[in-house]
């Protein structure tokens, strides 16, 4: 499982909210962002989680995902990566996900199984190009899913890429994509 997160002001705090909100402003006024709560500029822009950075290049956030993952799935050798990144988003964490599956599972198939997951919303309407959006899920307790679609880079139908969005607030964002990966197993 190879896991990008896109992470919202909220998942560190009402402070950061408030920063980029300040920032936003002073940015369209042309002035010179505060930077308090994280090291840089964050109206308009969006770098690497403002978490410790291992030797190893994951960040704390990286490893704790991998860490939860492992721990809901009661599985140490599940192999999973992640990349974390915080976007200028006021509310609501996104994930990219690639998922590998060891027997065939199909897009139509993956999507009539999230479908009737509880809590999980599909929003996959391609004709439309209409896909989960923080604004969307803000506030709401339900996942947003969509983006479904067969993973390119591997053979047959063993793999899928996703696009979630979810509350983080309201639903871990590790969490998240355990529950999405477990149904479709």
């Amino acid at each position: 499982m190879v896991v990008s997160t896109y992470q919202a002001a909220s998942g560190a705090g009402a402070a950061a909210m408030a920063e980029l909100e300040q920032q936003t402003r002073e940015v369209l006024e042309g002035k010179e962002p505060t930077c308090k709560i994280f090291s840089q500029q964050y109206a308009f822009n969006l770098f690497s989680h403002n978490s410790k950075v291992f030797p190893n290049g994951y960040n704390e956030e990286e490893l704790k995902l991998v860490k939860e993952t492992r721990k809901i799935w009661n599985d140490q050798d599940v192999r999973v990566t992640a990349t974390c990144i915080r976007v200028p988003v006021m509310r609501a964490h996104a994930e990219s996900i690639n998922l590998e599956f060891e027997k065939s599972l199909n897009e139509d198939t993956a999507r009539e199984i999230l479908k009737k997951a509880h809590g999980v919303v599909v929003i996959d309407d391609r004709a439309a190009n209409i896909f989960p959006t923080p604004l969307e899920v803000s506030n709401k307790d339900d996942v947003a899913v969509g983006r479904i679609r067969r993973d390119a880079s591997q053979n047959g139908d063993y793999g899928l890429d996703i696009f979630v969005c979810g509350d983080q607030i309201r639903k871990g964002a590790a969490l998240n994509a355990v529950q999405i990966a477990e149904r479709l197993l």
